[in-house]
C-alpha cells in the first residue's frame, strides 16, 4: 500500500517597520526577521517586526573613539558611527550589533 505525500505550503508573514511605511510579506518556512534600508533610521539596515506588533526598534551610537576604525565602522547617514540596533517589545529584546570587520598586516623581509 502506498501513501501519498502532502505538500506543506510556506506560512505568509506580515512585516512593519515601527520607524517609516516599509511592510512586506515572507513566505518561508523558516522563522526569522527581514531587513531593510530604514529611512527613519537613516538608511542603516535595520530589523522589521511581525505585523502588529508594538516595538521600538533604535539604533545605538558608538560611544567609543573610532580612532582608524573610521572606514570600517557602520556610519548612518550623518556620518554618526553606530555599534548596534536594538529591537524592544513587550516580551524582550533583540540586539543587532554592527561589529567592524577586523583587520591586520604581516611584516615581510
Amino acid at each position: 500500500m502506498r501513501s501519498g505525500g502532502v505538500q506543506l505550503t510556506a506560512p505568509e508573514r506580515w512585516w512593519e517597520c515601527p520607524n517609516c511605511d516599509q511592510t512586506a510579506v515572507t513566505r518561508e518556512l523558516i522563522v526569522g526577521s527581514t531587513y531593510h534600508n530604514c529611512k527613519g533610521l537613516l538608511g542603516l539596515s535595520a530589523p522589521m517586526v511581525p505585523a502588529g506588533t508594538r516595538a521600538k526598534v533604535e539604533a545605538r551610537e558608538r560611544e567609543d573613539y573610532i580612532g582608524k576604525d573610521v572606514g570600517r565602522v557602520t556610519l548612518d547617514e550623518n556620518g554618526r558611527p553606530i555599534m548596534s540596533i536594538v529591537t524592544t517589545r513587550d516580551d524582550g529584546q533583540d540586539c543587532t550589533v554592527l561589529a567592524p570587520q577586523a583587520t591586520g598586516f604581516s611584516e615581510t623581509e
